[in-house]
């Protein structure tokens, strides 16, 4: 069967209207659940492979992610699919009026490799959520993940309810994109592959979710409990090798303190992950030689003052913090998106906003400070941030989680992942036995009654 024809087949099956009951949308959910727990341990050993993460890191930022997400849905979903009742203005009384959540038919979610199974996962839960019938299209950078997951998928739904495509997406995408009118395209990635799939998609006016990057600033100021600071931030930056697209790209921290915290910085890193974090079980790697020519070359933009060796044939990169660096060389105009740190001293807010708005609206922003966190994130447009704290608002379902501009557009987690794949239909009931003349012409001598009644 031809790759359009299995996307009809997507459209058949919706059209049948099997998907939108909740007995059906739950039990796929409970399916899902199941054959994550079934496949705990290939997926460890699977993303092991393709990136050298650890059980515990797979718990807390796949699989356990992913399940975590599934569960708080299974609880939620009978009371998100209840239409929701809202007020009915003067002019239209006794009407009332609700808003109805309806599938949106069937759409496409497009996944990177840093997070090859949760960055998939996740939102292929709202979408079950939702009602609607899913093509996920994984990542081939990781192959030993997209391979399981393809057998996770495949042995528990019906092809014609969800469609895992492997492949290269330069190619399969627009094939896809170009001959079939999905009805939503979800996309994490890079913001240059966004406006590709951002451009394909309005051609046919098909709305998009892009979760893209962008370069997340950490302001540390002179308050900062040093300490802990150190540790949040060596965390999650460090965290897959650094691949992570909510990671702090860069510090801006406040001169009285740069020193103590670089201090802490290298204390904590030696405690994470030893003398030699090549050998340890807790670090991962780079994903491949395109992405490890392309990060050691940052090494040049300025002083190295802890890190810097690297193994190519091991795909390694050590823990790097750099200082002296030109706010107008690559690594502060790029996404970093490796185990690569540059610090930068401010003495002025106004030094600091100056060097975060060359990249402006990151993904992500975070402050680490003890009485002024308020003055920056009304100074900083982005995603959404931490404070005391880094990348770890993405883990709470409660919030949601997305960028603006550049790093994005739409957002997704819990509730938000349901309301991104449905339709609002907005609906008014007007009764019949109150029918005022007054709405019907002639219309004369009526304007002041209007100006009352409308206003």
């Amino acid at each position: 069967m031809s790759l359009v024809n299995k996307l009809s087949a997507l459209r058949d099956l919706y059209n049948t209207g099997i998907t939108r009951p909740f007995d059906y949308r739950k039990k796929q959910l409970q399916k899902l659940k199941a054959v994550i727990e079934k496949y705990e341990q290939q997926l460890y050993n699977a993303l092991h492979e393709d990136l050298k993460k650890s059980p515990e890191e797979c718990w807390v930022t796949e699989n356990g992610f992913v399940l975590a997400e599934i569960n708080n849905t299974i609880r939620q979903l009978e009371r998100w699919m209840q239409p929701e009742s809202t007020g009915t203005n003067l002019v239209n009384l006794p009407s009332k009026s609700y808003v109805i959540a309806e599938p949106l038919g069937v759409v496409l979610i497009i996944s990177p490799w840093n997070y090859p199974f949760q960055l998939l996962f996740t939102p292929l839960v709202g979408a079950i959520a939702a009602g609607n019938c899913i093509v996920m299209k994984s990542s081939e950078f990781a192959p030993a993940t997209t391979a399981l997951m393809k057998q996770m998928i495949e042995e528990t739904f019906e092809p014609g309810y969800i469609l895992f495509i492997e492949g290269d997406g330069a190619h399969v995408v627009p094939e896809m994109m170009n001959n079939f009118v999905f009805d939503h395209v979800f996309y994490t990635g890079s913001t240059a592959v966004g406006k590709i799939i951002y451009q394909m998609a309005a051609q046919q006016l098909v709305p998009v979710t892009l979760e893209l990057g962008g370069k997340s600033p950490c302001v540390v100021e002179s308050d900062a409990d040093i300490k802990v600071t150190a540790k949040r931030i060596v965390m999650t930056k460090f965290s897959n090798a650094g691949q992570m697209s909510v990671a702090p790209d860069y510090l801006l921290v406040h001169a009285s303190v740069k020193d103590a915290l670089i201090n802490e910085l290298k204390n904590v890193l030696q405690k994470f992950f030893g003398d030699d974090p090549r050998s340890s079980e807790y670090y991962g790697k780079i994903i491949n030689e395109k992405q490890f020519d392309r990060l050691v070359k940052y090494f040049a933009d300025g002083k190295i003052i802890h890190g810097g060796r690297s193994d190519k044939s091991r795909s390694y990169i050590e823990p790097t913090l750099i200082t002296d660096v030109d706010p107008g060389s690559a690594i502060m105009l790029e996404e970093i998106f490796g185990p690569i740190l540059p610090i930068i001293s401010f003495d002025t807010m106004e030094q600091a906003l100056t060097i975060i708005n060359r990249n402006k609206n990151p993904l992500a922003f975070y402050i680490f400070t003890s009485s002024k966190e308020k003055v920056w994130l009304n100074a900083v447009p982005f995603g959404g941030g931490c404070v005391n704290n880094a990348s770890w608002h993405l883990t709470n379902h409660n919030l949601p989680f997305g960028g603006r501009g550049f790093s994005g557009t739409g957002h997704y987690h819990g509730k938000y992942s349901f309301d991104t794949f449905s339709h609002k239909k907005a609906i008014m009931k007007t009764p019949t036995w109150f029918d005022p003349s007054i709405k019907y012409p002639p219309f004369k001598g009526k304007l002041k009654l209007f100006k009352w009644i409308i206003r």
